[in-house]
């Protein structure tokens, strides 16, 4: 009860707030401060959900999100030169959220790659998505120029033979991309397509999602890297401004530019001459013996087309050399002004 009894300078507080026009005085006293509290910009207030605890700081998203758009042109360019036509890698989000939430949004069937990534803690995550693997599998066997159905079924022994050439080259850039921070030696352990088979932390630990997405032609699809938080939490110090720097593409120096002149002056490529071509029936190809003569439409007088690599660059005319047979450059088809003069 002696709680609820004011002190006697309570009292005359409250008398004095009384005295004499109590109503006008108050409302007075109370316009200054609604004035200051309209004038005062009001704080932006961002709700916080305890089942999605923002772990990693921002610098270091920043950071990873830099990292790995670096990662995303070296990884196209690769890929690019595998399927020899144009393939676009474009970083779309990074992101964290629980492990139970990334499962769930994943398709099934899908390409969900097990990783192992030492020195750090755990396993990553890479899934690709069924429907830009179909069309890699396609051009990987020479097709893949034309769109087919999407076949909603996992990947067979052969198709995972595939694409571990895809995954073994995302392995290889992904380690040069993490360089500056850690060296990372990287394998597949296991390829699972159903992703909720797979549990590497348990549902409500957060993961860091970078997702990416691959554009060939008209085809389109996305491949996400999970990233568990405790995997990265001991070099998370590392994932800062001050201490990484930024992946990109060093500057050409004279020294590098004369090394790769050198490499590639070495290397060796395939030359191949084209004499003629032409079509005959089944019947005809199993009645040839020796010395039977194929004829063609091409004149012997005509220039043969000379391709390195599969790419014509020259016109030439055959001819012998000490007994061997052989052919003369009579034209170079756009090369450079160093292989003319030559």
């Amino acid at each position: 009860m002696s709680d609820d009894v004011l002190s006697q300078a309570e009292v005359e507080s409250l008398l004095s707030a009384m005295d004499g026009d109590g109503g006008p005085a108050g409302s007075k006293a109370a316009e200054p401060t609604t004035s200051v509290a309209h004038d005062k910009p009001r704080e932006k207030i961002a709700p916080y959900d305890f089942k999605r605890p923002e772990r990693v700081g921002k610098e270091q998203m920043r950071a990873l999100q830099t990292l790995h758009e670096g990662f995303g042109r070296n990884f196209a360019a690769g890929l690019s030169a595998m399927l020899r036509g144009m393939v676009e890698v474009k970083l779309t989000r990074v992101d964290q959220l629980t492990y139970s939430e990334f499962v769930f949004s994943l398709e099934n069937p899908t390409c969900f790659n097990l990783l192992k990534a030492e020195p750090l803690e755990g396993n990553l995550i890479l899934d690709i998505n069924l429907s830009v693997l179909y069309p890699i599998i396609d051009r990987l066997l020479g097709g893949g120029r034309e769109g087919s159905p999407l076949a909603r079924r996992p990947l067979t022994e052969i198709e995972l033979r595939l694409i571990s050439r895809v995954t073994g080259l995302f392995l290889a850039e992904l380690q040069h991309a993490w360089e500056n921070i850690l060296k990372l030696d990287l394998e597949v352990v296991r390829v699972e397509s159903n992703p909720q088979l797979v549990q590497i932390v348990p549902p409500n630990e957060v993961v860091v999602l970078i997702g990416f997405e691959l554009s060939i032609g008209e085809v389109r699809g996305m491949m996400n890297l999970c990233i568990p938080y405790n995997s990265i939490e001991r070099i998370a110090s590392k994932l800062s401004a001050n201490s990484w720097v930024a992946y990109g593409r060093p500057k050409a120096t004279p020294q590098s530019i004369r090394q790769i002149s050198q490499n590639i002056r070495n290397s060796l490529v395939e030359l191949e001459v084209r004499l003629a071509q032409t079509r005959i029936n089944t019947g005809e190809l199993i009645g040839l013996r020796v010395g039977d003569l194929i004829t063609t439409q091409k004149d012997i007088h005509c220039p043969l087309a000379v391709t390195v690599e599969g790419v014509q660059q020259f016109r030439a005319l055959p001819g012998a050399y000490k007994g061997h047979k052989a052919i003369r450059i009579e034209e170079v088809l756009g090369g450079p002004a160093e292989v003319k003069a030559g």
